[in-house]
């Protein structure tokens, strides 16, 4: 992998705005960490997923309800992925380690690993955000062209409409496919994965088996093959498409930039912070429904400066962080809703599917 690093000589931004995040927490009180808000959250979103599972394997309902019932039951887990999981993952759903370790492991309950997840989204895409060559998330399929210095490819000219299909089977190909290319060529993308203990070996196999019990093997038994295999489509394809619809819009956007590194290193010619910044993009930041869903991903900024810090916090750190991207020149890249998000990621997936973008 080649080297890529940032021109920190001059962190005038970060050490701002983190001065004024700092003095906002101090001056009332507060921990960075989760409160009763999150907490409330996985009460809810926790219980209501084991009761959705539990009652469509009674299958006690007609065929609309049981399909409606799943997509119930996606939305439920992909909630339990952007309020819980994520916090847990990166260490601000709790000020105790082994709480945030044990929450955390709900990303294995919904299918994937946590440990592998960790490398892939806290090291890789929060440091080099949107760098074609090293961010992962930028190179989930040929099949999409996700900025321009990826190769085109005439299908891209459709990528627009039939992304939409691919985003629903992300999470099939994401538990099933991806995690085990990742774990038996120890790499991610082009960065190689140091060290996997005995432990992260059994967690990551038992939770695979787990899994397959659960999801797959107990609901056979109790329902038949063919409305289990409905059911778990249904749940995948709704996880699906809300996991990627959510995290695009936070970075291939129209307002996003992009940067790219080949075989030589490279030196970003400036403050990481600032490269944050001008690669992510908040969306529908009035919305409190659309903030409780996605988990205060939709204050991505807010995220990427400060992942350790809990989302519940995000609304109120928005206020200074544009502040400072005022006061610095930088860009605050933000959409008012999410459907006007969702506008500019279709338009910028159409713009890229042409040859000459």
């Amino acid at each position: 992998m080649s080297r890529v690093t940032f021109d920190n000589s001059n962190r005038l931004f970060y050490q701002a705005v983190k001065k004024s995040v700092d003095a906002y927490f101090q001056s009332r009180r507060l921990r960075k960490t989760g409160n009763w808000k999150l907490y409330l959250k996985a009460f809810i979103l926790i219980p209501l997923a084991i009761g959705l599972y539990v009652y469509l394997l009674l299958g006690h309902y007609h065929g609309v309800s049981g399909i409606l019932l799943a997509v119930l039951l996606g939305l439920c887990l992909v909630c339990i992925a952007f309020n819980v999981m994520h916090d847990a993952c990166h260490g601000s759903y709790s000020r105790k380690k082994w709480v945030n370790e044990l929450m955390g492991l709900s990303m294995n309950a919904l299918g994937s690993n946590k440990f592998i997840w960790k490398i892939k989204h806290n090291v890789i895409h929060h440091t080099y955000t949107n760098i074609d060559g090293i961010d992962d998330d930028l190179a989930n399929s040929f099949l999409i062209r996700m900025c321009t210095t990826q190769r085109w490819r005439p299908i891209h000219r459709f990528q627009f409409i039939y992304v939409y299909l691919l985003y629903a089977i992300s999470t099939l190909n994401w538990m099933w496919g991806t995690d085990f290319v990742k774990y038996f060529t120890r790499k991610i993308h082009h960065t190689p994965i140091r060290h996997i203990g005995l432990h992260q070996h059994f967690v990551f196999w038992t939770s695979k088996l787990l899994y397959l019990f659960f999801y797959v093997a107990v609901p056979v038994y109790f329902l038949g093959w063919q409305p289990w295999l409905t059911g778990f489509l249904i749940v995948h394809a709704v996880m699906g498409l809300a996991l990627s619809i959510v995290f695009q819009l936070a970075h291939v956007v129209e307002k996003t930039t992009f940067g790219y590194i080949g075989e030589s290193p490279k030196v970003i010619a400036q403050e990481w912070a600032a490269h944050e910044v001008s690669t992510t993009a908040d969306f529908a930041p009035e919305n409190k429904v659309i903030s409780w869903l996605v988990g205060g991903l939709n204050f991505q900024i807010e995220h990427h400066l400060f992942p350790q810090i809990s989302h519940v916090h995000y609304p109120a750190l928005s206020k200074i962080v544009r502040q400072q991207c005022e006061l610095f020149g930088l860009p605050y890249n933000y959409y008012p809703t999410m459907q006007q998000a969702i506008y500019s990621h279709v338009r910028l997936m159409k713009q890229l599917g042409r040859p000459y973008a």
